[in-house]
């Protein structure tokens, strides 16, 4: 008998072993989520550090579409603006908006919905910049939509202004607005 128990012990003692406090340090302890306080009394993050200056490569925080359809455009629309927003529309743009903008890609080809005519060749409206200022192109470029995704870690602030000044420089200067648009 004294065999047998010898044994069980032997069998349980690797079961208990596990069950010490110190096999579970790292999923027990206190940690700060994005988006949390350390805190407890005031919600939500701190604020930034009076003086603090951005690292470089981090995105601009854009509250909503609002927030984002008042910013202005810091980067002048000139050639080389334009020629960098092309290069980056040609990767990132392309694929679902097609190289005319009209949102003949071939990966928006296979999409449920069709991504967005970006010209102004099309019967939903024509890209006023009184009703679609650049930083509504700017916000739906770092929040996303329905279907195309945030391209906020993607694309730097300065990088999506660029693909901001192409789009309005060469793709909506290229076809003029439809009767039905400018109808609207």
């Amino acid at each position: 008998m004294r065999k047998l128990s010898l044994a069980v012990a032997l069998l349980v003692a690797p079961t208990l072993a596990q069950a010490w406090p110190w096999s579970q340090d790292m999923a027990n302890v206190i940690s700060i989520k994005p988006g949390e306080s350390v805190d407890s009394k005031q919600a939500g993050m701190q604020p930034f550090p009076s003086r603090s200056v951005p690292v470089k490569g981090t995105t601009v925080f854009v509250k909503d579409m609002d927030a984002a359809r008042n910013m202005a455009n810091p980067v002048a629309a000139n050639e080389q603006s334009v020629a960098q927003g092309e290069q980056l529309y040609n990767i990132y743009c392309t694929p679902c908006h097609g190289q005319s903008g009209t949102g003949d890609g071939l990966v928006g080809a296979k999409l449920i919905m069709t991504p967005w005519n970006l010209t102004n060749s099309n019967d939903m409206h024509t890209w006023d910049p009184k009703e679609y200022p650049d930083g509504y192109i700017f916000g739906y470029m770092a929040m996303g939509g329905a279907v195309m995704p945030s391209y906020a870690n993607d694309l730097s602030p300065t990088e999506r202004w660029h693909v901001v000044n192409y789009v309005r420089k060469v793709l909506q200067k290229a076809q003029p607005a439809t009767a039905a648009a400018q109808a609207k």
